[in-house]
């Protein structure tokens, strides 16, 4: 290559020898990426050469089996699942495959009515309950691929809102008795789906369905939800390998069981995602998409995120894109330490919606506000047979003018941006792109040395959250003598250091119909008096 000339968004002359150099194209894929309007210089990329080297190394040894989560003690083997032949053993090789098989038959049955509900009528929806990657991979896979009039309608339970559990509940109404009721958790003691498949599980039976009938478990074998769905005899169980980590689990049963029951072709998007494997494990940067996109991120904040990634794809279908890579990006490279110990707190904070929608919200502050970011726009050429000119007018012409237009805004104002197209949307180009960005993160965290796949701190916040529960525990077995107390005495007999977490149970307990009398002002804590009345 010839050496880059600095960025500079006013002169044309120098972003056309850019775009020349840093424009990587795979005519197979149909795949574009264009990293040339992002700050990345030559003594970047010689800069970065030795740890792309090492990062190359690395990904090779994950790949091939090496304990790549170290404080987990894990394999990390969601390349595997598009590639079952690069397992490290058959017997891994051929369980993924069988497994393959198995989801690909099920979604067919189910959509051809060959399996039904307990009434004898075809399944007519299908709720699914996970939280984290459990939730956000298969609600991607449903937005973005589901057409008209094929597959089973979704619906989701992704969270303990007792209020959104209600909606979802309720919206199903008599219909909860032909529902296909999926519930995924990986270690099956999670909270939150715990929660939801039990509420699904009272209602289901109250409008005179037969859960174990109807209810699919998407779990690790042995695991506690394993075990119930077996002694229960639940309609299926499907593997979560104990070596993917639910934020890399779109490959696995988590994203291929809903495809599977939308009529999408799940094969094209396993093939997807492995050819871009394919070509993000060569090991020269100019001409790897992932490692493009590694060190156009690593230059852009000087290696310690220091600029947000703004997430803009312009198809309605890829909304959901933003939310799925915030957590991808953050869950794995938001780290305190790196892995020999040191504090670091790195991270790539990612937010983002669609175009043109963005371009009446928060576009004008990315051209004229904070320069805090680089935005990733993400576009698709082929439009929709169906809509056609009108008066002269097409609807794609003028999306593709609006990505345009704010590309060379941003980049008018020195904003640095990058840009990913796509010749069409379907199956095969989703899962390149979720190839795309699973590799580059893996090729990022080696860079800034950190563990990509694990997740200490969602832990940490599982573990508090665990403590609150367990305190209002002891706060009701108080209570229920039907003394009347202040905080103070309350945290005084419970051991607490402060009151502080009295106030906050009491607030919710004191809004639902738990039998408290709580008098005072709320806004001087101190005076609060609490009193359990009687049954």
């Amino acid at each position: 290559m010839t050496s880059l000339p600095p960025l500079d968004g006013h002169d044309p002359t120098s972003l056309w020898t850019r775009f020349s150099e840093l424009l990587w194209y795979d005519e197979d894929l149909g795949f574009w990426l264009d990293v040339s309007r992002m700050a990345l210089s030559q003594p970047d990329l010689d800069r970065l050469q030795p740890g792309f080297d090492q990062a190359f190394r690395a990904m090779a040894e994950l790949e091939a089996g090496a304990i790549a989560n170290r404080d987990e003690q894990r394999q990390v083997g969601h390349y595997w699942l598009r590639a079952p032949e690069l397992a490290p053993d058959d017997a891994t090789t051929a369980h993924i495959r069988l497994e393959v098989d198995r989801l690909s038959s099920f979604g067919q049955a189910v959509l051809a009515g060959e399996i039904r509900s307990p009434g004898g009528e075809p399944f007519t929806d299908v709720l699914w309950i996970g939280i984290g990657g459990s939730g956000l991979g298969p609600l991607l896979m449903v937005r973005a691929l589901q057409q008209r009039g094929r597959g089973l309608p979704f619906h989701f339970i992704d969270n303990v809102d007792p209020q959104g559990i209600s909606a979802v509940l309720g919206g199903l109404g008599e219909r909860l008795r032909s529902t296909l009721v999926i519930v995924v958790s990986k270690s099956g003691g999670t909270p939150e789906p715990h929660l939801g498949m039990a509420q699904s599980r009272v209602r289901l039976e109250a409008a005179g369905g037969d859960w174990a009938a109807q209810a699919v478990a998407v779990t690790m074998l042995d695991s506690h939800l394993d075990k119930q769905a077996q002694a229960e005899q639940w309609l299926r169980r499907f593997d979560m390998f104990d070596w993917v980590g639910g934020r890399t689990s779109i490959t696995s049963a988590v994203g291929l069981l809903p495809a599977a029951l939308i009529g999408a072709d799940l094969h094209a998007f396993l093939a997807g995602a492995g050819a871009m494997d394919r070509l993000t494990r060569r090991p020269e940067v100019l001409h790897n998409p992932a490692a493009l996109l590694a060190a156009a991120w690593f230059a852009a904040g000087d290696g310690q995120g220091r600029r947000d990634m703004v997430v803009l794809p312009y198809r309605d279908r890829l909304e959901v894109f933003s939310r799925y890579l915030q957590q991808l990006v953050m869950e794995s490279l938001g780290k305190k330490y790196d892995r020999s110990g040191r504090v670091v707190h790195q991270g790539l904070a990612v937010y983002g919606n669609k175009g043109s929608t963005d371009q009446h919200a928060y576009v004008q502050q990315l051209r004229d506000g904070l320069d805090n970011f680089f935005v990733t726009f993400i576009e698709a050429l082929e439009d929709a047979p169906d809509i056609g000119p009108v008066q002269g007018e097409r609807p794609g012409d003028f999306l593709c003018g609006f990505l345009q237009g704010t590309r060379s805004a941003l980049s008018e104002g020195d904003r640095q941006n990058l840009t990913i197209t796509l010749r069409r949307f379907d199956e095969r180009s989703l899962g390149a792109l979720v190839g795309l960005f699973e590799r580059a993160v893996g090729l990022y965290g080696e860079l800034i040395d950190v563990n990509a796949y694990h997740q200490p701190g969602v832990e940490a916040g599982k573990k508090a959250a665990a403590e609150v529960l367990a305190l209002q525990v002891r706060l009701e077995d108080l209570l229920a003598d039907g003394q009347q107390r202040s905080l103070a005495a309350i945290a005084e007999a419970l051991e607490l250091a402060s009151p502080e977490p009295i106030f906050w149970a009491l607030r919710h307990l004191g809004a639902n119909p738990r039998g408290y009398r709580i008098s005072g002002d709320w806004g001087n804590p101190a005076s609060l008096q609490v009193i359990k009345e009687p049954d």
